[in-house]
């Protein structure tokens, strides 16, 4: 199957991957408890953060996330998708436009919007069928938002979820982009451009932005 490839951004070949997954190798182990294990490990181990985003294609490795301790939606798919690859389980990133209803006024007030887009999310194969997961936000970030943790239980998908704990909106899904083999970086910058135009005003030419 073609989403088992390694690819120049999915470089789950590298030592820094086989580190992260190394856990997870034993025999014993079903493709789901691999799948549960690797999801929890990446949702957790990696803060999210959405106020650094780059037009480096260089930041969208793998093997380049897996060294940094926080990361945009993205970054957490591309790792996930790497990282469920290197165990042998069909993996491909999956992009869409949210609407997050809690605690943006910070994100209102960077970006403009209270729309992510794209936002990352991954498609994994188990048990003769695609399932979908987001492993973005970590559990501190949920405590504070009022919001139950997505677990994935490795039979069915794990999105978020329409209202906090409170019923109130939480996540609005508006658009979805589809599934990609590989990163689609030139896809996902033009995507960073038309969502966010205001952001270019003081930003030229390729690199990190922090917002």
């Amino acid at each position: 199957m073609k989403y088992l490839n390694p690819t120049y951004y999915l470089d789950y070949q590298t030592t820094d991957i086989q580190n992260i997954i190394s856990e997870f190798q034993d025999s014993n182990f079903t493709d789901k408890d691999k799948a549960i294990g690797i999801y929890f490990k990446i949702r957790d181990n990696w803060r999210y953060n959405p106020y650094n985003i780059s037009f480096n294609k260089d930041s969208y490795k793998a093997s380049n996330i897996s060294g940094k301790t926080e990361g945009h939606c993205i970054d957490k798919s591309i790792l996930l998708v790497a990282c469920l690859r290197g165990l042998s389980i069909p993996a491909r990133i999956h992009l869409a436009k949210v609407k997050n209803h809690i605690g943006v006024e910070r994100f209102i007030e960077k970006y403009g919007t209270n729309e992510i887009s794209p936002h990352g999310m991954v498609d994994l194969y188990i048990e003769g069928r695609w399932l979908k997961v987001s492993p973005a936000f970590n559990v501190e970030l949920c405590q504070k938002c009022n919001v139950a943790p997505l677990n994935f239980d490795g039979e069915n998908d794990s999105l978020f979820q329409q209202f906090d704990n409170e019923g109130n909106n939480f996540m609005e899904y508006l658009e979805d982009y589809g599934h990609f083999e590989d990163v689609p970086t030139d896809f996902i910058f033009e995507n960073f451009k038309s969502n966010y135009p205001s952001i270019f005003e003081r930003f030229n030419g390729e690199g990190e932005l922090k917002i």
